[in-house]
């Protein structure tokens, strides 16, 4: 029986669908942790596939190539090299399970099937999967290892059972989303497993962009007591060796490197940058293209943008009007020097002058009004989809989660593009990130260091400028207010009544209640973005868009 084992955590970045790319991924991270001297390897959740892999996980080729995926890795095993633990869907008698499995000595040794299939949020894995029975432990190398798949670590039945059964340690391949409270959430939920077996829990996440969800990998090893014995960094792969030994105890894991915790702005601000870049590289696009108004969300998806892909693969175009201002005109072409990138300059006036000739007999007798300010939105959202046809560069919109969430915003115009960093991002988390990222370069940024928008861009108040001497303002309440009654309707769900308790006053209550309702329709054709928030809009958050309830 041995005392001693070093157990690896591969923290991938898989592509979701790409089989045969993913088992190169998982061969790399092997053959590294071989280097290292590991044992066991352990992979996250649905490796194989990608996660989460939705309605595709229902087709029988993809079952099938996920299934030659595992057998090849598994062959690959005979090398005398170290186990893995990898993630798979897996088809047995007629049955879809999420599953687990230990391969080694060329073979599957062990394979193990998700208990507690998550149906919540952006979850919807009972749709898919059927649920597996309560694992046993696996008997490798003279370790009982304990394996349980992401959310059967979130309740107590899976980990208790397994202790019962002689469990040494947890193994906890995942696939968890971040959003900004995820990681302390994931610890404390870690931590009471831990409390109630009293056993050591390596936790491997994910880590990587998919669609609208980013994964921030942060993988970490919690031994007795709750100490924290090693951690991976945050939004970046990395293969890490740990070593264990056997005690009167039992197992415990050696001191490893624990990354740092980030700071909330750069957690934040990082996961916009991972979710941009996976989006952009993994779907093949050669670059980003946006539009830059002079003013904050623009100025912030710049940013982004640069520090995810390179200057390089970044072009923006300024498009103004006779209402555009000459410190607009001046901020956006600072922003451009800043950061580096290609900067154009597109009069939307001719197209104005157009739309009034085209439409001045059927608008006559009619008050100018919105239509007029939306003729001009959609006249830079056509501009900016022609320049994206004939470049091939993906079209980055930059409307953030205020100005959706009350509507201020148009179909067809500024809505227009192919994903959103600031989707998920209320303005005033904008004004925060861009504060902190003049004063910050995070780690991996291809951007430059120092500040990337003039502080006038901060400190100035935020204009649609659609007509003359118009703010945001004029329109809506003062964003504090409005995003602190936005985070009670949409986070937390609140009633009327307790968001007024909270100094709120009713009547902007309901008034920004019937906003975010109507504004329903428009949410549902907006472009998909990086979720960052507990509940963001679309699979968190699924209403009606005809709805006839009305807060008393």
């Amino acid at each position: 029986m041995t005392d001693k084992i070093k157990i690896a955590l591969a923290q991938i970045n898989p592509k979701l669908g790409d089989v045969t790319g993913n088992v190169t991924r998982i061969r790399k991270a092997r053959a590294e942790a071989a280097a290292g001297g590991a044992d066991l390897v352990v992979a996250p959740e649905l490796v194989v596939s990608g996660y989460p892999p939705e309605d595709l996980v229902l087709k029988p080729a993809f079952q099938d190539a996920c299934r030659q995926g595992v057998e090849a890795l598994a062959k690959e095993t005979a090398d005398g090299g170290p186990a893995i633990i990898v993630g798979s869907p897996w088809l047995e008698e007629g049955k879809l399970y999420n599953g687990a499995f230990l391969l080694g000595d060329g073979k599957i040794l062990a394979k193990r099937f998700k208990y507690d299939l998550p149906n919540y949020g952006v979850f919807d894995e009972k749709r898919v999967f059927v649920p597996g029975p309560l694992p046993e432990p696996i008997d490798f190398n003279g370790v009982r290892l304990g394996l349980m798949i992401c959310e059967d670590l979130w309740f107590p039945t899976t980990a208790g059972h397994l202790k019962k059964r002689g469990a040494d340690l947890l193994l906890v391949p995942n696939g968890s989303p971040y959003d900004h409270d995820k990681p302390e959430q994931r610890l404390d939920i870690a931590g009471s497993r831990q409390d109630e077996t009293d056993l050591p829990i390596v936790y491997v996440n994910q880590v990587g962009g998919q669609d609208e969800l980013v994964f921030d990998g942060d993988s970490f090893i919690l031994d007795r007591g709750r100490q924290m014995r090693a951690r991976l960094p945050a939004f970046e792969e990395k293969i890490a060796v740990t070593e264990w030994q056997r005690g009167n105890a039992g197992w415990l894991c050696l001191p490893a490197d624990i990354a740092p915790t980030l700071d909330p702005m750069e957690s934040i601000y990082r996961a916009m940058v991972l979710g941009l870049k996976d989006y952009v590289e993994k779907n093949g696009f050669p670059g980003i293209l946006l539009g830059l108004s002079g003013g904050i969300d623009s100025a912030l998806s710049v940013a982004v943008a640069v520090d995810a892909l390179g200057a390089d693969r970044v072009r923006a175009v300024m498009m103004p009007s006779p209402y555009t201002s000459q410190e607009s005109l001046d901020d956006a072409a600072a922003c451009a020097r800043l950061l580096g990138i290609r900067y154009d300059s597109v009069s939307i006036e001719p197209a104005m002058r157009a739309f009034d000739t085209m439409l001045r007999e059927i608008f006559a007798g009619t008050q100018k009004d919105t239509t007029e300010e939306n003729i001009q939105s959609r006249a830079r959202g056509m501009t900016l989809m022609a320049m994206s046809n004939k470049l091939g560069h993906m079209l980055l919109t930059t409307g953030n989660k205020s100005e959706m969430s009350v509507g201020y915003a148009t179909l067809y115009g500024d809505m227009c593009g192919g994903y959103s960093v600031l989707k998920d991002i209320y303005k005033v988390t904008v004004f925060a990130l861009s504060r902190w990222r003049n004063q910050n370069r995070p780690d991996g940024a291809l951007g430059p260091s120092g500040p990337v928008m003039p502080d006038r861009v901060i400190t100035k108040p935020p204009s649609a400028e659609l007509k003359p001497d118009q703010t945001d303002q004029d329109t809506l309440p003062p964003y504090d207010v409005l995003d602190g009654i936005l985070t009670c309707l949409v986070e937390q769900e609140m009633a009327v009544d307790q968001i007024v308790a909270k100094g709120y006053d009713r009547a902007t209550v309901l008034r920004v209640w019937r906003m975010l309702d109507l504004a329903e329709y428009k949410r549902r054709q907006a472009p998909p973005g990086v979720k960052i928030t507990r509940r963001a809009f679309g699979k968190d958050r699924r209403y009606p868009i005809t709805n006839g309830f009305r807060p008393r």
